[in-house]
Formats: structure tokens, sequence, C-alpha cells
């Protein structure tokens, strides 16, 4: 999946124009209940505002709050002015770079602005990715990485009628052991697919029903 596909796009987004001052600013991140948004020149991207960086440049100012809220703009506070986004990145790889920001701007190769993609709309897919919203039975084990072992799972799960929520797979780096995770929906052959798994060389680390 590609960032433009969970992308807000820019007739959605909550934007700032660069000249807009920190008061109004806040006063719209307030009346909205966001945490940031884009701030923008003439359509073109110019960096992120945050609540925290307006609090945090005004601890900095020698000016009082009401001099310094009237008188900064939201585009002399910005931030991350040389970080966003195109749309074709792969969702997962955005998660670190939304660490330190609630949100991230998509952008066209000349800075017109397209939309934003936000660090709790990333974490939605990564919790439908692995079916947190779906009840059923989570089954943690390892298996020897070896050719064919992923095709092997399937032909197991496809005998025992095994309805897959989830599938995912760590330790890319260990070329000898993979650990995988598997979510299926709760049923009377579990006893039976677990023990299959067992004696086909999965070892079977957990149980869980969520």
């Amino acid at each position: 999946m590609f960032v433009k596909s969970i992308m807000i796009a820019n007739h959605h987004s909550f934007t700032v124009d660069f000249n807009s001052s920190l008061s109004d600013t806040l006063n719209f991140l307030e009346k909205h209940d966001v945490d940031g948004m884009p701030v923008l020149q003439e359509g073109k991207y110019a960096g992120i505002i945050t609540r925290f960086h307006v609090y945090e440049e005004f601890f900095k100012s020698p000016q009082d709050k009401e001099t310094f809220l009237a008188e900064k703009t939201a585009g002399e506070v910005a931030t991350r002015k040389d970080i966003y986004l195109n749309g074709e990145e792969i969702f997962e790889n955005t998660l670190v770079k939304l660490k330190d920001t609630p949100l991230l701007a998509v952008v066209e190769e000349d800075l017109t602005f397209l939309g934003i993609v936000t660090r709790s709309d990333v974490l939605e897919q990564f919790e439908s990715a692995f079916g947190l919203h779906r009840p059923g039975v989570r089954i943690a084990f390892t298996s020897v990485e070896t050719e064919g072992r992923i095709a092997r799972l399937a032909e197991i799960a496809k005998h025992y009628h095994e309805k897959i929520i989830s599938l995912a797979t760590f330790d890319e780096t260990d070329k000898l052991v993979r650990r995988i995770v598997m979510k299926v929906e709760k049923n009377d052959n579990m006893d039976k697919f677990v023990s299959k798994l067992e004696s086909a060389g999965f070892r079977v680390l957990d149980i869980h029903e969520d």
C-alpha cells in the first residue's frame, strides 16, 4: 500500500497561511482539535506547525505572550520545511518519519500541496494489517527458514479450513529461523490445526485468543 492511498486530500486538510499570526493559528488548532497542520505560502508547502513548536518558540523568545502571538507568524515558527512525502512511498516506511510529528505533508515536485498523512492513519493501517479489530486466535510460532515454508503453512491452513485474518513474519535478517504470527478465526479445529503445525516442523510458541 502506498502513502497516496491513505492520504487526506488537500481540500479536506486543515492548513494555515504562512503569514497568519500565531494567535490565529493557535485558535484554529484549538477550534478544530488538531495538534498540527501544514503551513502554505501561495499554495506551496512551507513546513509544519504544531502547538508544541509554538510553545517551544515562545519559551525561547524574550517577548511577552501577547506580543509573541500577535507578531510572530506561522511561517516563522514552521518546522520540517524539507521533510515531506510525494505519495509514492510505501506506507510502512512513513512510521519512522512520523515518530516525532503528528503529520507529514504530501507534495508535488514543485512543493504544491496535495494533502497530509497523519500518524493515527498510519497506525490504523497497521492495526488493520494485524487484525486487531477482529476477534480470533493469534498463534505465534517459529520455522526454519527454507524455501516453501509459507506455502506449506497455507496448505495446512486450507486443509483445516482456517480463515486467516492476518499473517506477519519477523526476523528478516535471520537466515536460519523466522518468527511467524498468524491470526485466524476461532473454530473447533484449533487443536488439530496446531498439532499439524508442530508435526510439520513449525514450533508453536504461544496461542492467545483476543
